[in-house]
């Protein structure tokens, strides 16, 4: 694998409207010969055989039924409440008119 040199980095600068001094485009220079070298080595290590996954370990969603129980009337939901008002809890308004 060849290495990233100075003049396409500078390229890539330009192209992406940076402006670097000389040491950092040696700096980075380096820091992108690294990186390519990386993904070079993990696209070696994938093979055709091993299907894509999004997690490491299988996902499965837990559901309960639906089950129609019994609630509290609206006597004894609305008994601690601070205020009530036509069976609801009467909170402070918080939107103005034009909402």
């Amino acid at each position: 694998m060849s290495a990233i040199t100075r003049d396409e980095v500078a390229h890539l600068a330009r192209l992406s409207r940076l402006a670097l001094g000389d040491d950092e485009l040696d700096h980075l220079a380096g820091q992108l010969d690294q990186i390519i070298s990386a993904v070079s080595r993990v696209q070696e290590v994938a093979a055709e055989d091993i299907p894509p996954t999004s997690h490491a370990l299988p996902l499965t969603n837990v559901y309960r039924a639906d089950e129609v129980r019994p609630s509290l009337p609206p006597e004894q939901a609305l008994a601690g409440a601070p205020a009530a008002a036509e069976q609801r809890f009467r909170v402070p308004r918080i939107l103005g008119e034009e909402a």
